[in-house]
């Protein structure tokens, strides 16, 4: 291992985000997490199981990121909590954080892609929905080629875009909403189904951690990454809460429990099969899904060239392109994976995937924040998590309640995720080890 004062890679990347920016890529990572995915949440809890799992997840979500924007203001590496997990934990640590990232990060587009695929199909049944999410991956990894100020502009409109959407959908289906409606036909439901449930809440907000990927390249990281995490967050739980509860008044909410396209369908049952809102929410709705397909991208980008940075992946995934200061080999690496998920999951499957890296994420950032404060406490820290340490403890015991649910309902998949992760450690600790450099103190501000 290099000495504490070796020298990081040359790569670099650009500072250019300010705060609106930060704020549209952290909104639009997530953002289509609110026109597909939670509705799956219906079919395992009902609406009220549902509506009790979505309330716990925003609880979880709130706490987290005012405790996890501590890390990201304290140490604005691109590792996002790959590099807080190193920094506390040392190597281990750091690879646990940092393939739990991945799996969140790789395995969100293509459920993404595939929701893209559907809606595409809804506006124009002869463009097949494997067609389309495949055409997707072309498409925005050659955007996101082009630099991160490019790159960051697309997630403002696109992000604003979506925002505006959400808002006029509520709008249109509020006066149809009924609470009879949504409280019906769930009769059958029990209190586990609320826990099978809890990765379609999660995906309400997943992935708005990704903002730590970028945070490397955002200006004035003190200031901007505290304001633009609390406003995004904020609009979230908004846009979350409202949507859900809204569509499940409108009518009969088993008929878009297990559809990838609920919102255009619930103006269906507002206004009619024949109304021309369903097809202009369809058209309207791929800016949502094209806002988070991009954002994730740049995430999983910059976390595969932080690991690689480190040397935990190979070290061509560092390279940054010389004209456009992106890394080039790290957005093609990642769409090779998310190429190979098309053809091999379902979108819940995926889902349920992509939350279980997260929940095991958010664990171990909560435990590198708690381990950081006793051996740093005298770090800069620009942001101070609120009501510690009852934040950071409440986002941590409901991140594992999460953990277990997602395992004790999904025992194959969940061994998708431990089992590569167990075999990769070994490997790692055995032969990977001295390939790692440090993750440095200085890179604070």
């Amino acid at each position: 291992m290099q000495p504490p004062d070796a020298p990081q890679p040359q790569s670099s990347l650009k500072k250019i985000i300010n705060t609106g920016q930060l704020w549209a890529i952290a909104v639009g990572l997530v953002i289509s997490g609110e026109y597909f995915g939670w509705n799956q949440g219906w079919a395992t809890a009902g609406t009220i199981g549902f509506l009790v799992a979505t309330l716990v997840v925003t609880v979880m979500y709130v706490t987290f990121i005012f405790s996890y924007t501590e890390l990201t203001a304290a140490i604005p590496d691109a590792g996002g909590p790959f590099a807080y997990a190193y920094r506390a934990f040392g190597p281990a640590g750091g690879f646990v954080a940092g393939f739990a990232t991945l799996v969140d990060f790789l395995m969100a587009p293509p459920a993404i892609a595939f929701a893209l695929g559907a809606y595409t199909n809804f506006l124009v049944p002869a463009l097949p929905v494997l067609g389309v999410a495949l055409l997707t991956y072309v498409a925005f990894i050659g955007i996101n080629l082009l630099g991160i100020k490019e790159s960051a502009n697309f997630s403002v409109i696109v992000t604003v875009l979506s925002v505006g959407e959400l808002l006029l959908f509520m709008g249109v289906i509020v006066p149809y909403f009924k609470v009879e409606n949504f409280v019906a036909h769930n009769e059958t439901y029990t209190v586990g189904g609320i826990f099978e449930a809890i990765p379609f809440a999660i995906w309400f907000y997943l992935a708005i951690e990704g903002v730590a990927m970028v945070a490397e390249e955002v200006k004035d990281p003190r200031q901007t990454i505290p304001k633009g995490y609390i406003l995004s967050i904020l609009t979230l739980v908004f846009l979350a809460l409202g949507v859900m509860v809204l569509s499940g008044g409108v009518g009969d909410w088993r008929l878009l429990a297990r559809i990838d396209y609920p919102l255009p369908e619930t103006i269906s049952l507002a206004l009619g099969k024949n109304s021309p809102w369903a097809k202009a929410f369809a058209s309207l709705g791929l800016f949502g899904l094209i806002a988070s397909f991009h954002c994730n991208t740049i995430g999983y980008s910059r976390q595969i060239y932080a690991l690689a940075r480190s040397g935990f992946l190979p070290k061509f995934l560092a390279d940054v392109n010389v004209r456009f200061q992106t890394p080039h080999w790290a957005l093609v690496a990642g769409g090779v994976v998310g190429f190979l998920a098309l053809f091999t999951g379902t979108t819940a499957e995926i889902i349920i995937l992509s939350a279980l890296g997260a929940v095991v994420m958010y664990v171990v950032s909560m435990l590198s924040l708690f381990k950081l404060r006793r051996t740093e406490p005298h770090a800069d820290r620009p942001f101070v998590a609120p009501f510690y340490p009852y934040f950071p403890i409440i986002a941590l015991v409901l991140s594992l309640v999460s953990m277990v649910a997602i395992v004790y309902y999904n025992p194959g998949l969940s061994a998708l995720f431990f089992v590569p992760l167990g075999v990769s450690l070994l490997i790692f600790q055995l032969w990977g080890r001295k390939h790692v450099k440090p993750i440095l103190k200085d890179q604070d501000v």
